[in-house]
């Protein structure tokens, strides 16, 4: 397996160091890569900047307060969103969500390969991420995201703390893969 996947993780604790612009854009270039049915490229990512106070926190109001306390060190905060019909025949996209995952997926490696970390949450508003961040109709947040470098474990609280430096696990293989069919 490549050393990038097995690198990559989704860190409580983020440096307050900034990711230059150049950087941000790259990775971004990764996610516009990724495979899509009908190559209909249904993500789109809402980003702001530590630094953009104000656009910083109407995504930081959008995430639930238990992700908040440590994504709001985080430098960067997004919100990904899928266009849920397709362009061309506009019947719904029922493959829009896996798509925006693809990019998602593909953005996680090529930020890890700098030494920067993702962190994707479902623990998020969707209505308020709507509302603050003007998305229109057709279209659906996914996900929330926190991205930084790595911070300092120890400065978070006791158990945020003890849930970053915990082991990472996986469930098992036979529980996940499956040949020819569905076991009984």
């Amino acid at each position: 397996m490549h050393e990038l996947i097995k690198k990559r993780r989704s860190p409580l604790a983020f440096s307050s160091q900034m990711i230059e612009q150049d950087q941000l854009d790259i990775i971004f270039e990764a996610g516009i890569w990724a495979a899509s049915c009908f190559n209909e490229q249904p993500w789109r990512f809402i980003y702001a900047t530590k630094d953009n106070e104000a656009e910083y926190n109407n995504i930081l109001d959008c995430i639930v307060p238990g992700n908040q306390e440590w994504a709001q060190k985080a430098p960067i905060l997004m919100i990904t969103v899928a266009k849920t019909n397709f362009t061309q025949f506009d019947d719904p996209n029922v493959h829009a969500w896996h798509d925006v995952g693809m990019a998602m997926g593909n953005m996680s490696i090529q930020a890890i390969s700098m030494d920067i970390y993702i962190h994707q949450m479902g623990g998020f508003i969707s209505e308020k991420a709507i509302e603050n961040l003007n998305i229109p109709d057709g279209y659906e947040p996914v996900a929330a995201v926190a991205m930084g470098y790595l911070g300092d474990p120890h400065e978070l609280s006791d158990a945020l703390r003890d849930r970053a430096l915990s082991e990472r696990t996986r469930k098992p293989f036979e529980e996940l893969i499956f040949k020819d069919k569905w076991p009984e």
